[in-house]
C-alpha cells in the first residue's frame, strides 16, 4: 500500500458572493518533494493558499467546498493556528518581518527559548529570561541550512529586500514539526546566484522529508526543481503533470491559454544619439544594503538602459538615491543643470518618475482606493484632477475615473474596479498600479525598479511590452534596474552592470554570457588585463 500524501486537497471549492473563483482544485503534495502550483495572477493560488491556511477571509464568506487531508486524515483548517498545529508552514511573498527586531529574534518570534536565574527560582517561570546563545544557535543552523551569509545578530531594518526573503524561509525551516512549506514567490526579489542557492537548499529541506509546495512565476525554477505541477487558470485546474513530461512553453502556453512570443530587442547603438539626457558623476548613495560607492553613467534621450548585478551590490541604491529617498553626494545633471539632493518633489517636477522596488513599503497607499492611488502624484506635483471654484478645490472625480478606467484596460490590472482598495489586490497588480501613478505623471525620463517582481509570465510580458511602447512610440526615455538579467537583456539598448557600488561596465544586450557573468563577479576588468575576455 502505498504512503499517503503528506497534503491532499481534494475538489476545492469556493465562490466569494456568487463569483465561483476556485471550481474543484485538486492538489497532492508528497514527503520530500516539490510540487509546483502555477497560474497567472487571478488563477486563485492565493484563495487556495487561503483555505489550506484557515484564513478569516474564507471563513466568514461561507467557507468553501471539497476536503484537506493530512497524511490520509481529513482535518478542519480554522485558523492559521491549526494550521500551523498540523506542522504547515508558509513563507510569504510580502515580508512579516519585525524591522526593530534582530535576525535571530524574527526567527524565534513566539518560540523563543528561556532560561531560569535567580529571580525565575523564588518568583516564578514568568521571570525567567532569553536564552539568547541558544536561541543564536538556532538561528545560525536554520540560516546555514539555507547557504548564506547572514549573521544572526544584525538588524533586520535597512537590510536587502533579498536577504529578508531568506529570513523569512529560515523562520519556518527552525519550526521543529513542520511537514510542508508553501513557498510563495520566493525567489521574486533574488538575483540568479541567490534563486540557486535557494534552489540548493530547498532540496536539502526535501532531504528532511518535508514536502515544498512551490509558486512561482519562474518556469526554469519549477524545471529545475518540481516533481509534478498543478496549473490553475481563471479558478479551473487545467493541468497535473509530472515535470519530466512537460516543458517551458508548453507550462506558459497553459497558464495563459496563448502562447507566449519571445521579446527581441532592436539592438540600437544609442551611444550615436547626440544628446545625453542625464549624467551622473561620482554618485555616492548611503542606502543600507544597496550603497552606491562612486557610480558615473550617461543616459542617452530615448534609451532603455538597463542596471543589472547581483543583490547588495548597489544597483537599487541608483534610482533610490537620484530620487532623493536616501542620503547622497555627487552630481546628477539632468538636460544639463544639477539635480538637488534629498527632495523628491522637485525631481518629480523636473520630469522624472519613479516605481519603487517596494510596492508595499513606498510605491502604495494600500488602504486608498485604485484610482486614488493612480492620480495622486499627479494631483500634487501637476495640480491635474483637480477642480476648482475660487479658494475652493475638490477632486475632479469623473476626469479620475475616466483615467483609472483606462489604466486598468491598458495594462491590464485584475480588479473588481477602479474603487477596489488597493490593499486586497495581488502583488503583481499592486506592482501595475504603481506603474500607472508613475506614468499619469507623463515623465520624460522614468525609473523602474524590479518592474515585474511577483508578476506572472503573461503580465510580465505586458508590462515590459509597455516599457517598450513608452519607449518606442512617445520617446520615453527609461532606466530600468533589475534582478532578472534575460529581461534587461529584452527590452534594453545597453546594460550597465553594478559591482560593489560601482559601475563595472556598460554592455549590449546581445554581448555574450561570459561578459555578463565576468562583470557581475567583478572579474571582468582583470580577465581584460589578460587579454581573455569573450565576446
Amino acid at each position: 500500500m502505498s504512503e499517503p500524501y503528506v497534503l491532499s486537497m481534494q475538489d476545492i471549492q469556493k465562490d466569494y458572493f456568487g463569483n465561483k473563483v476556485l471550481k474543484g482544485v485538486t492538489i497532492n503534495a508528497r514527503a520530500g518533494e516539490v510540487h509546483a502550483l502555477l497560474g497567472e495572477n487571478g488563477a486563485g493560488k492565493s484563495t487556495l493558499m487561503n483555505i489550506l491556511f484557515g484564513m478569516p477571509v474564507i471563513h466568514s464568506t461561507g467557507g468553501y467546498g471539497g476536503k484537506i487531508m493530512i497524511d490520509g486524515k481529513e482535518v478542519q483548517i480554522k485558523s492559521p493556528k491549526d494550521a500551523m498545529e498540523h506542522g504547515i508552514g508558509m513563507v510569504h511573498q510580502e515580508f512579516m518581518l519585525i524591522p526593530g527586531f534582530t535576525v535571530t529574534e524574527n526567527i524565534k518570534l513566539n518560540r523563543e527559548i528561556l532560561k531560569s536565574n535567580v529571580v525565575s527560582a523564588l518568583f516564578g517561570k514568568s521571570m525567567k529570561t532569553l536564552d539568547r546563545k541558544a536561541m543564536n544557535a538556532d538561528a545560525r543552523q536554520a540560516i546555514d541550512t539555507l547557504g548564506v551569509d547572514i549573521n544572526e545578530r544584525q538588524g533586520v531594518s535597512g537590510m536587502p529586500v533579498g536577504y529578508m526573503q531568506f529570513i523569512e524561509i529560515a523562520r519556518e525551516i527552525d519550526k521543529k514539526n513542520v511537514r510542508l512549506l508553501v513557498f510563495d514567490e520566493p525567489t521574486a526579489v533574488l538575483t540568479e546566484s541567490e534563486a540557486d542557492t535557494l534552489l540548493a537548499a530547498m532540496r536539502r529541506i526535501c532531504e528532511a522529508g518535508i514536502a515544498i509546495l512551490f509558486i512561482t512565476h519562474r518556469l526554469e525554477e519549477v524545471m529545475a526543481i518540481a516533481r509534478d505541477i498543478t496549473i490553475l487558470r481563471d479558478g479551473e485546474q487545467v493541468a497535473a503533470l509530472e515535470a519530466a513530461h512537460t516543458n517551458v512553453m508548453e507550462i506558459a502556453a497553459m497558464m495563459v491559454g496563448r502562447e507566449i512570443e519571445a521579446m527581441h530587442s532592436e539592438n540600437r547603438d544609442v551611444t550615436k544619439t547626440p544628446e545625453i539626457l542625464m549624467e551622473i558623476k561620482d554618485f555616492k548613495v548611503q542606502m543600507p544594503g544597496e550603497q552606491v560607492k562612486g557610480v558615473s553613467l550617461e543616459v542617452h534621450k530615448g534609451e532603455i538602459l538597463g542596471l543589472g548585478g547581483l543583490a547588495g551590490q548597489g544597483k537599487i541604491g541608483i534610482a533610490n538615491g537620484i530620487m532623493g529617498l536616501y542620503p547622497s553626494t555627487g552630481t546628477v545633471l539632468f538636460k544639463g543643470e544639477a539635480l538637488p539632493s534629498s527632495q523628491p518633489e522637485v525631481i518629480l517636477k523636473k520630469g522624472i518618475a519613479f516605481v519603487s522596488e517596494d510596492r508595499r513599503g513606498v510605491g502604495l497607499l494600500l488602504d486608498s482606493s485604485i484610482e486614488d492611488n493612480i492620480v495622486i502624484s499627479s494631483m500634487h506635483i501637476h495640480k491635474r484632477y483637480i477642480k476648482k471654484y475660487g479658494p475652493v478645490t475638490q477632486k475632479n472625480t469623473g476626469e479620475i475615473r475616466d483615467h483609472a478606467n483606462r489604466m486598468i484596460k491598458d495594462l491590464d490590472i485584475r480588479c473588481t474596479g477602479p474603487e477596489q482598495p488597493s490593499r486586497r489586490l495581488s502583488g503583481g497588480n499592486q506592482q501595475k498600479v504603481c506603474i500607472a501613478r508613475a506614468l499619469t505623471l507623463n515623465p520624460e525620463i522614468l525609473f523602474v525598479s524590479e518592474p515585474t517582481r511577483g508578476i506572472d509570465i503573461g503580465a510580465k510580458k505586458l508590462v515590459l511590452d509597455t516599457l517598450i511602447k513608452l519607449n518606442r512610440d512617445h520617446g520615453m526615455t527609461i532606466v530600468m534596474t533589475s534582478s532578472e538579467l534575460a529581461e534587461l537583456r529584452s527590452i534594453c539598448d545597453r546594460i550597465a552592470i553594478v559591482t560593489e557600488g560601482k559601475i563595472e561596465g556598460v554592455l549590449a544586450p546581445n554581448d555574450s554570457d561570459a561578459n555578463f557573468g565576468l562583470m557581475m563577479s567583478g572579474d571582468y576588468g582583470k580577465v581584460i588585463e589578460k587579454g581573455e575576455a569573450i565576446r
